[in-house]
């Protein structure tokens, strides 16, 4: 059997992999500092490989600033932690597909990023803006205690630490975006390739953002910035002009794979469908190019005949006997040769979707081509989002009286985004059937009431992932005085109460999950011992009768062994009795595991004969050595296609 790793994949090494499938002689062998072999990429040969490098002083376009190197090495580190789960904190644990994460964000991404490398079909967050008043994350682990209470005061036992960057620091900007930079890195690893990302940001750091953004997704998957009108009255904060609008900056994996399909159509918008046959009511489109690239020098394969009949006002691209009249793309006001939406192969493909029509014009009869554009669709009819979004719903007071409405005081967390915004934006892309939607800076877990509401409305099955840092409330403030120890202990109270009001306000949405599992990230469960036995003596080595924690417990290590197989943390978890033995069966068997103790031939052979993906046990479970000796041929004999792995 197989050791599991207990520990995120290095990014570094993944990279190199990559590298080698592409240029297997551009990477050889060689030592580090402490002597041991490892990979490394010779550049000289890759050079030779890609022709043309800059190298030196030569001027080049570049985004650069301090720290950068070590901000892109960060992203791709591997850590030694986990998730362990919190029942006491959750709402419908054991049924609910809904997460909410307690922990460093970056961490947090890292931990995820294998079992949902690209399945998040969205991705929003709230970052800090950087306005010099406000904290941003500290990935210095390297910091000592002392220093960093200095600094911020802010700190807890696995290590979150948040630092206040006012505009006096010299790092001003090269702090924020050494926070920035690795988790925009580590998140893109995370969206389907449909996939789609919003950020909230403001003047502060728009600029900065779009070319973080632009650099880790690629320019061409930059699809720009909205603008929200967040304050009508206007902001006071500066002095010269007040401020109405903040953005939301949004990049697509790929953006010839991604769809915003916009939004739906208002009831004017739907009086234009005035036309109607045995499909449904439909408008009239011309297809003539109207507007951009129509003139026929711009597309000369988009300018050919169409051929009509005048008595049916079908068309063809043949011209025969039933088929007389010819139409040409010509603009008629100036008899300028243009061209025609579809290529003729699209045509030909849709030709029940086309129908001419004949204009009377001084005594002369013109033909032009018309596609009918119906309104009912599978997807529902949708029209082009504007870039300005100016509507009253989603002015940030909403946020505001929502925290008010809510948990009873809008001071208890500030500048929270109004969940309309996050729910248009959840609606203008195809999110309804069984969508991830992530938000790793959760705040208020606005993101999570938003999609609750957006299910609510629409039937949706749309998951949400929350992340967010325990950071402390202030002591005097009044959310601590109302029991609030962190901003997390705000955002799980938001959610559970904003889902018991959505689901009043729904009744007909009996299967609306309105549940969260709670994970807290932690140190792994595994003793150092399990890592790095090559540090320890053989003599102290028997004293370690366990190499986990003492602390943990089998739901914990159950969670950590989940990661590693990148098995859904949402995925359902039973606990059952299999010949007299604790065993939990995750996912409908997909992943059967045991950390009970005298685990026998008998309990393994009932397990094999259920046929799990994947079979996951302690070696300490063994009842003796024989378990462990015939335990691959139990698996061989009734289950071979199961791997089985061991702690």
């Amino acid at each position: 059997m197989d050791k599991l790793t207990m520990h995120t994949t290095d990014g570094v090494n993944a990279n190199l992999e990559r590298l080698a499938a592409l240029f297997p002689n551009c990477v050889t062998e060689t030592t580090d500092e402490q002597g041991n072999v490892r990979l490394a990429v010779d550049y000289d040969k890759l050079k030779v490989e890609l022709g043309e490098v800059v190298e030196g002083p030569e001027e080049r376009y570049q985004f650069s600033w301090p720290g950068k190197r070590d901000a892109i090495r960060l992203a791709n580190s591997p850590i030694s932690a986990t998730l362990r789960p919190v029942r006491e904190d959750s709402m419908n644990f054991d049924t609910t597909q809904n997460l909410y994460i307690e922990g460093d964000n970056l961490d947090v991404l890292k931990l995820l990023r294998e079992t949902y490398l690209g399945k998040v079909k969205m991705i929003y967050i709230d970052p800090p803006y950087n306005t010099g008043n406000d904290f941003v994350y500290d990935d210095d682990f390297s910091q000592a205690t002392g220093d960093y209470l200095a600094n911020s005061g802010q700190y807890d036992e696995q290590g979150n630490r948040l630092v206040a960057n006012t505009e006096s620091n010299g790092r001003f900007h090269t702090d924020w975006l050494n926070m920035i930079y690795p988790r925009l890195k580590a998140a893109r690893d995370l969206l389907a390739e449909d996939g789609v990302m919003f950020i909230s940001i403001d003047d502060n750091e728009l600029s900065n953002m779009t070319k973080v953004g632009t650099e880790i997704f690629g320019e061409s998957n930059y699809i720009g910035p909205i603008v929200i009108k967040s304050n009508p009255r206007g902001s006071m904060s500066t002095a010269e002009i007040a401020n109405v609008h903040e953005y939301v900056v949004v990049f697509s994996k790929n953006r010839l794979m991604c769809n915003i399909w916009g939004d739906k159509l208002t009831e004017d918008m739907e009086s234009e469908y005035k036309f109607s046959d045995e499909i449904g009511k439909y408008r009239l489109l011309g297809l003539r190019m109207r507007g951009g690239f129509w003139r026929r020098t711009d597309r000369p394969n988009l300018y050919f005949p169409i051929f009509v009949n005048p008595q049916t006002k079908a068309i063809s691209l043949i011209e025969n006997p039933e088929f007389t009249e010819t139409v040409l793309p010509i603009q008629p006001s100036t008899n300028i040769d243009g061209t025609w939406r579809w290529s003729q192969e699209k045509i030909q493909e849709n030709l029940h979707l086309l129908i001419a029509k004949s204009i009377t014009r001084n005594g002369e009869i013109f033909w032009d081509i018309y596609q009918k554009d119906y309104l009912d669709r599978e997807e529902g009819r949708r029209t082009k989002t504007k870039s300005i979004w100016d509507s009253s719903d989603v002015n940030y007071q909403n946020g505001t009286e929502e925290i008010k409405t809510l948990l009873g005081n809008s001071s208890y967390f500030d500048y929270s985004k109004p969940h309309a915004l996050i729910k248009h934006l959840a609606d203008i892309i195809p999110t309804k059937q069984d969508s991830i939607i992530l938000d790793f800076f959760s705040g208020s877990a606005t993101t999570a009431h938003a999609v609750m509401q957006l299910n609510a409305e629409d039937g949706g099955n749309r998951k949400f992932i929350m992340v967010q840092l325990p950071e402390l409330t202030d002591a005097k403030s009044e959310a601590r005085k109302a029991g609030y120890a962190n901003i997390c202990e705000i955002g799980k109270e938001r959610i559970r109460r904003a889902g018991k009001k959505i689901k009043a306000e729904h009744p007909e949405a009996k299967d609306l999950d309105i549940g969260f599992r709670v994970l807290r990230l932690d140190s792994s469960n595994m003793e150092d011992v399990y890592y790095t036995p090559n540090k320890f003596e053989a003599a102290n080595l028997f004293t370690m009768t366990d190499n986990v924690k003492a602390d943990r417990s089998e739901e914990d290590l159950l969670f950590q062994v989940m990661l590693v197989l990148d098995v859904p943390l949402s995925a359902a978890i039973k606990c059952e009795q299999i010949a007299g033995k604790k065993v939990f069966v995750v996912a409908d068997g997909h992943l059967i595991t045991t950390f009970d103790k005298d685990v026998n031939e008998s309990t393994v052979t009932e397990i094999a004969k259920q046929k799990p993906n994947f079979f996951v046990m302690r070696d300490a479970s063994a009842a003796n050595d024989n378990v462990l000796d015939n335990f691959e041929q139990i698996f061989h004999h009734y289950s071979p296609d199961t791997i089985c792995k061991i702690l």
